[in-house]
């Protein structure tokens, strides 16, 4: 297991986006994403966030565990999350698992920021 998992956080205003630079999402890095999620979400007051898949060929429960878990946080403070560039890998499992119903996603990161500078 590795503590160095690469992505990139950049902000524009009151949103942020979160790229995981990583092929595979899965349990060696989902805890430690889960880690910088909880930080960025309370310490940080982030209410809008994306997170970018476009480099994720491959995600499991646990990638998907984290993502939820960022919903929940968001959830909970009236904030929002959009997905945005999944893989048609990532995009396959989001949607057979169902959670395309309660996580939105975009098809490009400006999508997405369009999406969220409207709310």
């Amino acid at each position: 297991m590795s503590e160095n998992f690469n992505y990139e956080l950049r902000r524009i205003g009151d949103i942020a986006t979160f790229k995981l630079n990583e092929k595979r999402f899965d349990a060696s890095i989902a805890g430690f994403v889960k880690g910088e999620f909880t930080i960025l979400l309370h310490t940080e007051d982030v209410k809008k966030l994306i997170v970018d898949l476009s480099e994720v060929e491959y995600c499991d429960s646990s990638g998907l565990s984290a993502i939820l878990l960022a919903f929940r946080i968001l959830q909970s403070s009236e904030g929002h999350i959009r997905i945005a560039s999944p893989t048609k890998n990532v995009k396959t499992l989001i949607e057979i698992s169902q959670l395309d119903r309660v996580l939105h996603i975009c098809n490009t990161v400006n999508e997405a920021i369009k999406e969220l500078e409207s709310l």
